[in-house]
């Protein structure tokens, strides 16, 4: 493959979009995957399908079009389960976001497990939904956190990771990649090491999941939480996977509804998995879009959109560091790292940069991506941070670079 080509055809992907397809003066850049995707018309319309037809709640009507929404909600589940290789759609939990599949875990798992004098074991490139959690559990319980150190090149080391760990470590939490320096960790080889010594494994693959092969058999890991809308679904739509076993032992996070099987005036018992889990009305059609949005990336193939994304970033990492007073954060080699770029223009602030890209149509993020202790480390208040995904092409990276020149211009550099 030609360094820079692309595998998939952005041209005719954008197509899918209905946000591509607006009469306006400047082309839409969208280079902010990884806070949000956009979404295809197949997802959008599977909404409108659940609204429009058989709108009903799930699990709970004998009637038709509530036997089809609850249909639609299972296959939905079931999807999800073959994308990650779950070993059955028992182990595939809807919640709100990654955030709230990392809290669940907190709130279940960690209070019953995690002790005085026990330590949980994080790294300085965690998202804060998976540091806070952690952070106010230990807090409570008389725990500890430790955190893994990020070298200079944006990687973690395994020497130390070792290290770390001893017969009071509970739990490893641990981005698969850092969507402010994109590494990609280590996940199997991490996972194994923590298992030798223990403890449990959450896996945050909100910017891994959408963009690669995410295999939970093979991983081994213990947890895992994503979001729907980092993968072309809907907003308010997550998982949290987890090993049947583990959650047969949990008790719920939330009581009512659904997750009852039967109740009395002095006791009550739980729903079997994974309804246990999922208190009250649930997310329905952001379930079903999901699920759409699964069959959209079947559909490209998950290899060819990482060898894309693969592409696009190397085009990418090379055209920004050929720019003058540009600093690029993370490692240097594509195959090493997500699908996005973290820089800053040396004297403009990374808000600046954004907003002048702004100008020029072109879309990206710009503050400390909800992960200040990594913002400490490397020594900025924050970074801009452009991400991609299937829509984005060659021509949008020529757009990214003319607007940093532009940046320049306006600063005089």
């Amino acid at each position: 493959m030609i360094k820079g080509s692309l595998t998939l055809d952005p041209k005719i992907i954008r197509q899918d979009f209905p946000i591509f397809q607006q009469a306006v003066a400047k082309p839409l850049v969208y280079l902010d995957s990884a806070a949000t995707s956009q979404r295809p018309s197949k997802v959008i319309d599977a909404e409108m399908e659940y609204y429009q037809k058989y709108n009903s709640n799930v699990h709970r009507g004998v009637y038709r079009i509530s036997v089809e929404a609850t249909e639609a909600y299972e296959r939905a589940r079931e999807k999800v389960a073959r994308f990650i290789n779950a070993r059955s759609p028992k182990e595939i939990i809807f919640v709100r976001s990654t955030t709230e599949a990392i809290n669940l875990i907190s709130q279940t798992w960690g209070r019953t497990n995690i002790q005085t004098g026990d330590n949980v074991l994080l790294t300085e490139m965690e998202h804060h939904s998976n540091i806070v959690p952690w952070m106010m559990l230990c807090k409570e319980k008389g725990a500890s956190l430790r955190y893994l150190e990020v070298d200079d090149d944006g990687f973690l080391s395994l020497d130390q990771l070792d290290s770390s760990l001893d017969n009071r470590s509970k739990l490893l939490a641990f981005t698969h990649a850092s969507n402010v320096l994109g590494t990609i960790n280590p996940a199997k080889e991490m996972i194994r090491r923590a298992h030798d010594k223990g403890a449990l494994v959450v896996l945050d693959s909100a910017q891994t999941t959408p963009h690669m092969t995410t295999d939970v058999r093979d991983l081994d890991c213990d947890f895992m939480a994503f979001s729907g809308h980092k993968m072309l679904g809907p907003t308010g739509i997550g998982i949290l996977y987890a090993r049947e076993e583990i959650l047969d032992r949990m008790e719920p996070f939330l009581y009512g509804g659904d997750m009852i099987k039967e109740v009395h005036k002095d006791s009550a018992r739980w729903n079997d998995l994974p309804w246990k889990f999922e208190a009250g009305t649930p997310n329905i059609a952001g379930a079903i879009g999901l699920g759409a949005a699964i069959d959209y990336i079947n559909g490209l193939g998950i290899d060819q959109i990482r060898a894309h994304e693969r592409a696009i970033t190397s085009r990418a990492l090379d055209m920004v560091q050929s720019i003058p007073g540009i600093t690029v954060y993370g490692p240097k080699d594509p195959d090493k790292r997500a699908g996005l770029i973290s820089f800053n223009i040396k004297g403009v602030h990374a808000h600046d940069t954004a907003s002048i890209l702004d100008t020029h149509n072109v879309c990206i993020r710009a503050g400390h991506h909800c992960a200040q202790p990594l913002m400490e480390k490397l020594g900025v208040p924050a970074t801009t941070r452009a991400s991609f995904y299937v829509y984005n092409n060659n021509e949008d990276i020529d757009m990214l670079i003319h607007g940093i020149e532009a940046v320049k211009g306006v600063f005089k550099l």
